[in-house]
């Protein structure tokens, strides 16, 4: 620091700007203006990592919950209300993550930049903007300075002259009061008044032009420090102007409510969940799993020569054309033609009642007339052979079993008049295929 007055001897009296050194609390604006750009870009970095957060939670609530609510019992027009809640979080998730991105690839990369090209590091420390201010106050509060110094130097002059001069009156007083006066002695001390009062006199003047002199010098120290700090406020309206620039961003950013995806989010939503119709609902589940459900009655039907049984229930309809027999190929396949099978197959995986007149008497329901009219009649023997795959079979219904060439399992029932037998899997699971498709193991 180079300089002609040292700033420890000033005796700053005052807070004010115009005090000697006082101009520092503006230089140091500057370094504070650097260190709020990077406090906001923390500010909104903080901010972004809330946005992402709250995106992926709500991702996660709504994919788990939309999971449940499909494998759970609710249905129609309500379940759809209800998964739209998740297709809500889903939306609202993807806009959070781009208030992420836009703080982020905006806001932030923006304060960067201007922080950047408005605070220019030294190589030895500080910015070069906080020089510029230190340096052009300096400048303008040098020459007051320096006379201001000059003043209180004649200042003390000034006074010690004073006190002098008092003591010398004091000392010249009690010697006229001692009794033993000498006039000698006398005489020197009222020379020393005399000189003493001169001195005042003179110390007073110094003073006094000084200080005159100062005075004419304030205007233009006032004129040259109001350049010097406009200067800086200029440079400080600039940031306070920029600052608000990005926060007005960063609210336009945050506030989805102008967003009108965010509106449409919530306008589908009040859609969806108004459109829910439990009459509709109620309509769908009866249709579906109640009175409403079509039913295959029973019907009379006559005794057949061909099959030599009363057909079930569930016998599915035959071609209406085109006989396909059991085990023969079509021409230029390896693979046998597929059985068809029918209710006599079924029925080794489910039982279905026979109720014929001919063989109750007194109750249609019970051979001897007693129990329970749906109990199954006494399962055949059970066997248990070994069979090898010689095809590959895909199961076309629930009760069919699906299997590869090659596979083993286990045969547990004999081949029906269709061509079907029932088997079962490795894993436990049983059911019916084409007995074509398989050899016994020897």
């Amino acid at each position: 620091m180079s300089g002609t007055y040292d700033d420890s001897m000033i005796d700053v009296s005052s807070d004010s700007f115009w005090e000697v050194g006082n101009y520092k609390r503006t230089v140091r604006r500057v370094d504070d203006g650097s260190r709020l750009c990077t406090d906001l870009m923390n500010c909104i970095h903080e901010r972004a990592r809330i946005e992402k957060a709250y995106a992926q939670q709500l991702t996660e609530w709504g994919k788990r919950w939309r999971q449940l609510i499909e494998k759970g019992p609710q249905y129609g027009t309500l379940e759809r209300a209800w998964a739209a809640l998740c297709t809500e979080a889903e939306k609202v998730s993807e806009l959070h993550m781009e208030v992420k991105a836009a703080l982020m690839g905006e806001d932030y990369e923006k304060l960067k930049n201007w922080q950047r090209e408005s605070y220019h590091k030294q190589m030895i420390g500080g910015f070069k903007e906080t020089k510029e201010a230190e340096d052009g106050f300096r400048k303008a509060q040098k020459p007051w300075a320096k006379k201001l110094k000059e003043v209180e130097t004649l200042k003390k002059v000034y006074h010690t002259a004073c006190k002098e001069e008092k003591l010398a009156t004091s000392r010249e007083t009690n010697s006229k009061l001692e009794s033993n006066n000498n006039p000698e002695v006398q005489k020197k001390l009222q020379e020393k008044v005399e000189k003493c009062q001169q001195e005042v006199q003179k110390t007073k003047e110094r003073y006094e032009k000084s200080l005159q002199e100062l005075e004419k010098l304030n205007p233009q120290y006032m004129e040259n420090m109001e350049q010097v700090f406009e200067q800086w406020q200029q440079f400080e309206d600039k940031r306070i102007c920029f600052f608000k620039e990005v926060l007005l961003e960063v609210k336009q950013h945050l506030d989805l409510s102008s967003n009108h995806r965010y509106r449409e989010v919530y306008q589908t939503l009040e859609d969806t969940i108004s459109g829910t119709d439990a009459e509709e609902d109620l309509k769908w589940f009866r249709s579906n799993h109640g009175p409403g459900m079509p039913m295959n009655w029973p019907q009379f039907e006559d005794w057949s020569v061909d099959l030599n049984r009363t057909l079930s229930r569930r016998e599915k309809k035959k071609p209406s054309e085109g006989i396909t027999l059991t085990g023969i190929s079509p021409a230029g396949s390896d693979q046998p033609v597929q059985p068809a099978k029918t209710s006599s197959s079924a029925s080794s995986m489910e039982k279905t009642p026979d109720w014929s007149d001919e063989d109750t008497v007194g109750n249609p329901f019970s051979a001897n007339g007693e129990g329970n009219p749906f109990e199954e009649e006494p399962a055949s023997p059970v066997i248990s052979v070994p069979v090898r795959a010689l095809y590959d079979y895909e199961g076309q219904e629930q009760d069919e079993l699906s299997f590869k060439a090659g596979e083993e399992f286990t045969k547990i029932g004999e081949e029906d008049d269709q061509g079907w037998c029932k088997g079962r899997l490795k894993d436990g699971q049983t059911g019916l295929y084409p007995a074509n498709y398989v050899e016994d193991i020897q």
